[in-house]
């Protein structure tokens, strides 16, 4: 099967879950399916549970590489493609083989995956055989077992460490315009713009808040060109004075996330955050103000991943928006939180949903729509994969603006992390897209509590 300076990968079934196409990414390499990948793809693709679609994704894509093969070529492995350094793929009968792992008898699933990959590593020496899995346990125990090479799947990681990630402001240290040497201003329809050398601002992107220390200066990238940018001067004082639904900044990173949120002209808002930074709060609010006060959007839509949705939504009672009510308590706490002054609040909520024609939606039922002129809101991003978000996103018409919120260190999924989570893969695939804007907000506003609780347990 192949030449020795090819590797031979052997993937879990958590692989194809988490990235449908992920044979793909190895083609140049020769691919084994161990049979007990199919048999729990095959568990998979017909159960209620939201990554059923993507196991139909993978079956369809290995039965359009092997329609056509004999049973000899499949246990043989056929080429990817037609080219002369093209790998190839095999399906292993891994229920065949007779030596077995002295490991946990209840997890034969996981068993007879690592039988398989330590049967090719004796079967195949000196060749590489190496083992992909984003189970952290089964790397751990491939490796009790003797398997010399197991990997994470990384080709899907944009970045390293979510510390890297782009925050989507800069802070200059001291006052912004001491280390100004050169600058050229002008005012268009009221607005300044400063251009000035780029290099100083380094890594920039558009859209991108650029503050300082001490004074009051705040801008946003408006232009970036090869030698020089563009600043959009926006003025703290000004942008901590905005106000939306009687809601002002508490802090200057509230601040420049409510100027995105209310730009008319930024489609996508990607909003990060510690529990009780105030996401949730900044974007229902500016979502009633343009949708009642300005009348710049029919609806509001508010949706979130719900994982177990399948297994359970069925056992509510009442309509679609109604079963979803339990998932989105954050946002009807929310509209409380924005009318507990109200003579009646439980009125005032009535009336402002009525009249904001706000809509609860499972992230499950989006798929085939088009929604136009409309604000979407997408609570609790980091539990979604890319593909989902993709999904989403392009959903969206003419008219639409979207806010993505999450917080990385509260992911749920058993198949993300926070570098394969698919609010980091938005985050960094946009952060060049003039339609959007991403602000991770620093500081916990919602009680000293909070804030103590976030930082030390």
């Amino acid at each position: 099967m192949g030449d020795t300076d090819r590797k031979l990968f052997v993937l879990d079934t958590n692989i194809l879950l988490h990235e449908p196409l992920a044979i793909y990414s190895f083609q140049e390499h020769d691919v084994v399916i161990p049979m007990t990948v199919l048999e729990e793809l095959d568990r998979i693709k017909d159960s209620k549970r939201d990554v059923a679609r993507d196991a139909r994704v993978a079956i369809r894509a290995l039965e359009d590489l092997f329609r056509d093969a004999t049973p000899d070529e499949i246990s043989e492995g056929i080429p990817f493609t037609d080219q002369p350094v093209s790998g190839t793929i095999s399906i292993l009968a891994d229920f065949e083989l007779t030596e077995t792992v002295k490991a946990f008898a209840d997890k034969e699933g996981d068993n007879r995956i690592l039988n398989a990959v330590l049967y090719l590593q004796n079967k195949r020496a000196p060749r590489e055989v190496i083992l992909i899995t984003k189970d952290i346990n089964m790397r751990l125990r491939a490796k009790g077992a003797g398997v010399r090479f197991v990997e994470d799947y990384r080709t899907d990681q944009l970045i390293d460490d979510v510390q890297y990630l782009t925050k989507g402001f800069q802070q200059c240290e001291g006052e912004f315009w001491s280390g100004v040497e050169e600058v050229e201003s002008r005012t268009l329809a009221g607005k300044t713009f400063h251009t000035l050398n780029r290099e100083p601002f380094e890594p920039t992107f558009i859209n991108q808040y650029i503050i300082d220390e001490e004074s009051d200066f705040a801008a946003r990238v408006e232009e970036i060109n090869s030698e020089s940018i563009t600043l959009r001067d926006l003025s703290r004082e000004r942008m901590m004075h905005r106000r939306a639904w009687d809601i002002t900044p508490k802090n200057v990173y509230q601040g420049m996330a409510l100027d995105a949120l209310l730009d008319p002209d930024i489609d996508l808002v990607i909003l990060t955050g510690a529990a009780g930074s105030g996401k949730t709060l900044l974007a229902m609010a500016a979502a009633l103000e343009q949708t009642i006060e300005r009348g710049m959007f029919d609806k509001i839509i508010v949706t979130r991943n719900t994982p177990d949705i399948g297994e359970s939504i069925g056992f509510l009672p009442g309509t679609e928006e109604e079963k979803m009510l339990p998932w989105l308590a954050a946002i009807t706490d929310t509209l409380e939180a924005l009318h507990k002054n109200d003579h009646c609040t439980e009125g005032s909520l009535k009336y402002i949903c009525d009249k904001a024609n706000i809509q609860f939606k499972s992230i499950n039922f989006m798929r085939g729509r088009s929604i136009q002129n409309a604000f979407v809101l997408l609570d609790e991003c980091q539990n979604l994969t890319a593909s989902q978000i993709k999904t989403i996103i392009t959903r969206c018409g003419e008219g639409t603006k979207i806010v993505c919120s999450g917080n990385l260190a509260q992911i749920d999924s058993h198949y993300l992390t926070p570098v394969t989570s698919g609010l980091t893969y938005m985050v960094e695939r946009f952060k060049n897209f003039e339609g959007s804007a991403n602000i991770h907000l620093n500081g916990v506003v919602r009680s000293r509590l909070a804030e103590f609780a976030e930082e030390n347990l």
